[in-house]
């Protein structure tokens, strides 16, 4: 099996400029950053992604996120920070261990939306919400 990266960065195998580290959860600068100040936090323990990973380790980076994003616009000047995670190869997905970017934005930048949004028919709209919430009511008996 080829090593994971995120891994091999969590326990201290690569360099890293780390923000943040406790037993659980690691924030380190993304060496490809969008913008000014593009931090990832990722588990320690090895997950894929969004479907692979435990709740509680899940909250973890969240708050981590959080509390990191927090803190953004007074270190950093931002005005805004988007957080992104992608779940799988067609999602973007290119570090198979779960990661969720926080990336500050700043006023006037050229960085563009992923995606174009596009309106949707309403009775598909309402089709969409109905499959969903069936299948979550099914999950959560």
């Amino acid at each position: 099996m080829e090593k994971c990266i995120f891994c091999e960065i969590a326990n201290h195998n690569l360099p890293a400029n780390i923000v943040f580290e406790d037993n659980d959860v690691m924030a380190f600068a993304d060496i490809n950053p969008a913008t000014k100040g593009h931090t990832l936090v990722i588990p320690r323990k090895h997950c894929l992604n969004l479907f692979d990973i435990e709740p509680d380790l899940f909250a973890k980076v969240f708050q981590l996120a959080k509390r990191i994003a927090g803190i953004m616009p007074d270190a950093l000047g931002c005005s805004g920070v988007n957080l992104l995670h992608s779940a799988g190869e067609s999602a973007w997905q290119e570090v198979m261990h779960f990661h969720l970017h926080i990336i500050p934005r700043y006023n006037r930048e050229e960085l563009q939306r992923p995606f174009v949004p596009h309106s949707t028919d309403k009775d598909e709209l309402k089709e969409i919400a109905l499959a969903l919430n069936k299948k979550i009511k099914e999950d959560f008996k």
